[in-house]
């Protein structure tokens, strides 16, 4: 008969078989099986039977991960250094190469980004960086995702967050946008007046051609003239009105020229 500590032992040790013969994964999770440390097959979610000793797994968490670049000084392909962090959001696609491929995938894909960001922004222009972000993104979205395939990572999405500028480069945009919006007011101004001068030269010569569109334009300015509360108002003679008189003055001039 075995004493009472010899019944705890056992049950011990079959409760202890038990634990490690028994794992439940999560809908998200994926377990590696290794048989006697050779790859066997990936198993989950839900209930998981491993053989004590012989067997053991590898939790895989499948859920996409949010990782924050840290900082990178980069000098752009116009010679502007500037401070530059992302954020990529990655997620492991098959479990068995993000374990059999990779020792640390998170870190693997941290350091990868950092070179990667280094380098496609060390080929633009800091306008580049400034205003086509999303093409940026896109590119090195693709060359991370690329370089990850062989880990079983899908690199989803790239975001650059800051770009950071010196003092003294942040002055001379500012000084460069302003000279910019200038230009513009000017060009903006003188295509003004080139449509009003056009515009002024059809009117002009539609009303040459229609002395009684002159005519209703004079009476008009007339009437528009007298609305206002002025004390003296002066009516000018239309050229129609004063041209006969103007004639009769010419004829009696050349007249007295002939006879003197």
């Amino acid at each position: 008969m075995l004493d009472l500590p010899a019944y705890m032992i056992i049950i011990a040790l079959i409760a202890l078989l038990l634990f490690n013969m028994f794992r439940i994964l999560k809908e998200y999770e994926r377990g590696v099986i290794f048989f006697l440390g050779r790859f066997y097959k990936v198993k989950g979610p839900g209930l998981i039977i491993l053989i004590p000793g012989v067997q053991k797994m590898e939790r895989v968490d499948l859920r996409t991960i949010v990782l924050d670049v840290p900082t990178q000084d980069v000098i752009s392909r116009d010679n502007v250094s500037v401070k530059v962090s992302a954020v990529i959001y990655f997620r492991v696609m098959d479990a068995q190469k993000a374990v059999i491929q990779v020792e640390n995938r998170v870190e693997a894909t941290s350091q990868l980004a950092q070179t990667t960001l280094r380098s496609v922004l060390g080929r633009h222009e800091l306008d580049d960086m400034l205003a086509e972000r999303d093409k940026l993104n896109a590119d090195i979205q693709e060359i991370l995702d690329k370089s990850t395939e062989a880990w079983g990572i899908k690199v989803a999405n790239v975001e650059i967050k800051h770009v950071d500028l010196e003092q003294s480069m942040i002055r001379a945009i500012a000084a460069q946008a302003e000279a910019e919006r200038s230009r513009r007011a000017k060009i903006i101004h003188a295509e003004g007046e080139q449509q009003a001068s056009e515009r002024l030269a059809e009117a002009a010569k539609m009303l040459s051609s229609q002395p009684s569109a002159l005519t209703l334009r004079y009476l008009q300015t007339l009437t528009e003239v007298a609305r206002d509360q002025n004390s003296t108002i002066i009516f000018p003679l239309p050229m129609d009105v004063i041209r006969p008189f103007m004639e009769i003055a010419k004829k009696v001039g050349e007249g007295k020229d002939h006879t003197g």
